[in-house]
């Protein structure tokens, strides 16, 4: 399975290719929100890069949020044009298993398979989008919910039955480093420098493609998680 890969859920920018989970080639850009510039130029790139070594592209894979409201609808309406031209399917992958999976392939830091992840993606002031993760599951089954941190407690879901002060916890993320001091128990590790990329899409959409029903491109949307909500612009001359 060949699988064109989209990532634009942060200031990250991302694409590439993956076959059968393993990275052909992937296009990125750290620099800043560039996200509607740089894609289309990547996507370019990587089919031009298919067509010669013959790949033919079975899917697309979406980071699809939560995350940035404009990196999250340029991802979306890119996927939904390729999806609509080469009549192929479109996979939404969850953006706090993408942060996770860039975790666990991070060979500075080895993960147990009994740690608990706690990706964190920004959500302004206090505020992230978070859940746990154990041995490749949501604690209790949850995904993302949006977490004013106070302290640990308010992260880790004490209806697991999960101590927050004695499990080994790593977080990460864009929304990660602000959460640093208001964390002081020792068992809470931060790992600096994690963001969502493309490359790591591939592994996910085959362990998980038996699950996978294709979605409405019609109707499609991004997993925003928060209702957008427009403040009024303080540019001269708009209204």
């Amino acid at each position: 399975m060949t699988v064109l890969c989209i990532e634009t859920s942060t200031s990250v920018c991302s694409a590439a290719i993956c076959k059968d989970s393993a990275l052909i080639k992937q296009c990125i850009n750290k620099e800043g929100s560039n996200h509607a510039r740089l894609l289309p130029r990547y996507i370019e790139e990587l089919l031009a890069l298919a067509r010669e070594q013959s790949l033919c592209i079975d899917a697309v894979a979406l980071s699809e949020g939560p995350g940035s409201y404009t990196g999250l609808r340029i991802g979306a309406s890119t996927a939904k044009g390729l999806c609509c031209g080469l009549n192929i399917p479109l996979i939404p992958v969850p953006t706090l298993k993408v942060l996770c999976e860039a975790v666990k392939s991070n060979t500075h830091h080895r993960v147990q398979s009994t740690d608990l992840l706690c990706p964190m993606i920004d959500a302004r002031r206090m505020e992230v989008y978070t859940s746990v993760m154990m041995n490749g599951e949501w604690v209790n089954g949850e995904g993302a919910k949006a977490v004013v941190v106070e302290n640990e407690e308010s992260v880790l879901c004490q209806r697991s039955g999960l101590s927050f002060v004695s499990e080994t916890v790593y977080y990460f993320g864009d929304g990660a480093a602000k959460c640093q001091s208001v964390f002081t128990q020792p068992n809470w590790h931060y790992i600096p420098d994690i963001v969502p990329e493309a490359q790591y899409m591939g592994i996910l959409v085959e362990s998980g493609k038996r699950k996978v029903e294709s979605v409405d491109l019609a109707y499609y949307e991004p997993f925003y998680l928060k209702e957008f909500i427009a403040a009024q612009s303080h540019v001269k001359g708009l209204v």
